[in-house]
């Protein structure tokens, strides 16, 4: 059994992508900061043309707690439905199971 697993492709592929993991952990995965080009700080600077297309916090905030609220009344209309359905269900179970049948 040892023979296949020092054979197969599979083990050495995992024993070389595990050594090229420990080699990289010496190096740091995120590059150095560097400033900012004047291109980059224009791109990024605000624009006063552009203030009419902003949303604001507090709209973006009400809309959010709108659909929040949306979305638990239906949900909470949807457990209602089933509830209704299972008792509804019950009652008729146990009205068929008396002898009879209207009480």
């Amino acid at each position: 059994m040892a023979f296949f697993l020092q054979k197969s492709s599979l083990v050495n592929h995992l024993r070389s992508s595990y050594q090229k993991q420990e080699g990289s952990l010496a190096v740091p995965s995120r590059a150095y900061h560097v400033e900012l080009g004047e291109r980059e700080k224009a791109l990024l600077a605000k624009d006063p043309s552009l203030r009419r297309f902003k949303s604001y916090k507090k709209s973006v905030w009400r809309v959010k707690r709108i659909g929040d609220v949306l979305t638990l009344v239906v949900v909470a209309g949807c457990c209602y439905e089933i509830y209704v359905r299972a008792v509804m269900r019950e009652e008729a179970r146990s009205k068929a199971k008396t002898p009879g049948g209207s009480e």
